[in-house]
């Protein structure tokens, strides 16, 4: 395949701290054609994927922003458990996904013979999974306590900040029967993470963006396609070839073909791919607003509104600058602040996630709900004046390829 086909999000989860009775703890699952790539992976997010049409099987890739807790080295399970008591509301899922995804199981009676029991063939492919320090030890020993069995291998790849340790797993706790050995990727002197995955499709690359603790977001981008081709164009020297089906075929790629006469014939130029920018928790992400202009889609976060009049929970004493202040105070954004964003980078489309629990997420069926979405909207689309969607879980779209005119440049 030379170009992905289709690129779908579906919102497994759009709460903030607290899940609600309509909102899940955070995660989005982003399907490129046949795999699917996660990005946080919150509590339930193994129910959220069976109520939805992601398909577990098809899952290659987690991409984690951020754990909360105090960076300590981590030797004993209580120090686990301590680092990640604050709120892990980004992370709590991913042990249930990996037992669901590899086929895990509890520990075995002895004597009775399990493959699982073993270390995975090494031809296999792992799971793979991306995220800051302490990732990898988050895993491996709640793997290794809860007594879970794979029945397939995982890495993880941690993206370490200059402040962190550059060299080791972060623990002395021994790797887990099916953990393959991980990279530890230091940031390069642009303070980015340039494609920490890449093939001949797509790319990934990060940024630490600004949060109460290390975050991360990510950028995923489609490397460039095939331009549009006029066929018209070739027919007189197509006519003179022994196979001009092959021939248009490599020119609709973008490649160049000489005939046997000599002849050079140019495909049209490729061009930009689509891009998708994943953010975490944060009250400024400009560090990585290079590497995320002409976004097709922006997912980010709007924790906080100052909605009065309509949100009963709203204080009679707060502003707009006392409510922006205290989501600032606490690492995360208003809609106003990712329109901004959204508007810095000329994203086409921006989606608004992560709200607190106040914010209902049944407004395609409840009224109220609506007007409080609807409200929260019209405050991000007043910075952006561009496209802007509110999260809601459950929700799936497709992301089309660009066209003439999607960049703003």
């Amino acid at each position: 395949m030379s170009t992905i086909t289709a690129v779908n999000i579906t919102i497994l989860g759009s709460a903030s701290a607290q899940p609600s009775s309509t909102r899940n703890h955070s995660s989005l699952a982003l399907r490129l054609d046949g795999d699917v790539w996660l990005f946080d992976c919150g509590e339930a997010t193994q129910h959220q994927i069976q109520k939805s049409s992601v398909k577990m099987g098809k899952i290659q890739k987690i991409f984690i922003t951020h754990t909360h807790g105090e960076p300590l080295p981590i030797t004993h399970m209580h120090e686990i458990l301590k680092k990640f008591a604050t709120l892990g509301d980004h992370i709590f899922g991913l042990l249930p996904v990996l037992a669901g995804r590899l086929n895990g199981a509890g520990g075995m009676i002895e004597g009775i013979d399990d493959p699982r029991a073993q270390a995975p063939p090494e031809d296999y492919q792992p799971l793979e999974i991306y995220g800051p320090l302490g990732t990898r030890a988050y895993v491996r020993h709640g793997l290794t306590y809860t007594h879970t069995l794979l029945g397939a291998p995982y890495v993880v790849h941690e993206l370490r900040l200059p402040t962190d340790p550059q060299n080791g797993d972060y623990t002395e706790l021994a790797p887990h029967a099916y953990e393959r050995p991980g990279r530890n990727i230091a940031q390069a002197s642009d303070g980015l993470w340039h494609d920490i995955y890449k093939d001949k499709l797509v790319a990934v690359s990060a940024a630490p963006i600004l949060h109460s603790v290390p975050c991360v977001g990510y950028v995923v981008n489609e490397l460039p396609v095939p331009g549009k081709i006029d066929p018209k164009k070739y027919i007189p020297e197509l006519k003179r070839t022994k196979a001009p089906m092959s021939v248009m075929g490599r020119l609709q790629q973008g490649e160049s073909v000489t005939l046997s006469d000599g002849t050079v014939l140019h495909g049209p130029p490729r061009k930009p791919g689509r891009k998708i920018v994943i953010l975490g928790d944060t009250y400024d992400p400009s560090p990585i607003a290079s590497i995320s202009e002409d976004a097709c889609v922006l997912i980010h976060e709007a924790t906080n509104a100052h909605l009065p009049g309509i949100d009963p929970n709203t204080k009679v004493s707060d502003t707009y600058e006392i409510v922006e202040e205290r989501a600032r105070s606490r690492g995360h954004s208003t809609p106003q602040m990712a329109g901004a964003f959204a508007k810095r980078i000329r994203a086409r489309k921006l989606v608004l996630n992560h709200f607190s629990a106040r914010y209902p997420g049944d407004d395609d069926v409840d009224e109220n709900a609506r007007r409080i979405m609807d409200r929260i909207r019209e405050l991000a689309e007043g910075t952006f004046g561009g496209d802007v969607v509110c999260a809601r879980d459950l929700m799936s779209f497709d992301v089309g390829p660009r066209k003439d005119g999607d960049l703003m440049r």
